[in-house]
């Protein structure tokens, strides 16, 4: 596998993607196999992800974008202008105005979501699945998840739900979200690997973009998760796509939930570290290695 070295962010190239009714921000870096990078949140934006991510330039021409709405994705949209609809339409056309009949897709966290919904929809157009800390993929598991949490973490979500009280916060106050996901975060991320995540997270929000990024976070939840019949593991089945699973033995997601959309993607790998919520971050070396041998072993050698 390639060496991690420091990445030049100078090599990479900027720009806006035009689609109905928005214009996405992209950053696009390295060469090799193309990859687009789906961010979390899915209130935030690719920012957070930035520069441990970039690594994997040394092996992929990595394409990131902040979805519709969201980051320097934001202006000129309103949150009702989104939906999953909308953020798979906006990945298919970046995918095809940057000329990949196939492209592979790396999610991480809600990201994964969303390049699950895409995959199982245009099965011939993703080459590679790369799910990283991958945030549930039916409701059934996001009851699991909240039901560890509150097990395990009811202080903290106590915490959370007092800072949420806050006219600060409902205000859009930069200061009072950064205390929130201080909480969110805490259990998942040393003391200094969180504050580096807590500061990326809103560097290109204003308050009146955090509210808007937050009612787009509540439509995408509705259409999805919260739905008690939402489930994408038996559209997963029908998945012939290289697929890899990166999970953390201390991610706030529990492990169940990456299993289950391992073992229903035909072939999938599941990899498991030693790490919370943000391996790419925590383990760089060997997420960069999983994804470049998950890539040599399906055929498409690095």
């Amino acid at each position: 596998m390639p060496a991690p070295h420091v990445v030049d962010a100078r090599d990479a190239h900027e720009g806006y993607v035009a689609v109905a009714g928005a214009h996405l921000y992209f950053r696009e870096i390295g060469s090799g196999p193309p990859m687009i990078i789906l961010h979390g949140g899915p209130d935030f934006d690719h920012n957070y992800l930035l520069p441990e991510m970039d690594q994997l330039s040394t092996a992929f021409r990595l394409i990131y974008y902040d979805q519709r709405g969201r980051g320097q994705s934001s202006s000129g949209v309103a949150a009702e202008d989104v939906g999953i609809e909308s953020e798979v339409d906006d990945l298919d056309r970046l995918r095809d105005t940057f000329g990949c009949a196939a492209v592979a897709l790396l999610g991480h966290s809600w990201g994964a979501v969303l390049a699950m919904e895409y995959a199982t929809r245009h099965l011939e157009r993703v080459s590679h699945l790369i799910l990283v800390n991958p945030a549930p993929a039916c409701h059934a598991d996001l009851l699991r998840l909240r039901e560890q949490r509150q097990a395990t973490e009811a202080n903290t979500l106590a915490r959370m739900q007092a800072i949420a009280k806050t006219r600060a916060y409902a205000e859009g106050s930069i200061a009072s979200e950064a205390d929130y996901y201080r909480a969110h975060f805490g259990a998942t991320l040393r003391p200094e690997d969180l504050e580096r995540v807590v500061l990326r997270l809103r560097v290109h929000f204003t308050p009146q973009d955090i509210l808007k990024a937050r009612a787009i976070e509540d439509r995408l939840y509705d259409q999805t998760w919260r739905l008690p019949e939402y489930d994408l593991l038996p559209r997963l089945r029908r998945l012939k796509t290289p697929t890899l699973v990166i999970h953390g033995d201390r991610d706030l997601i529990p492990a169940t939930c990456a299993r289950n959309i391992a073992d229903a993607v035909p072939g999938a790998r599941f990899v498991a570290l030693k790490c919370g919520h943000f391996s790419y971050l925590e383990r760089p070396p060997e997420v960069l290695s999983a994804i470049v041998d998950s890539f040599s072993q399906a055929g498409w050698p690095a």
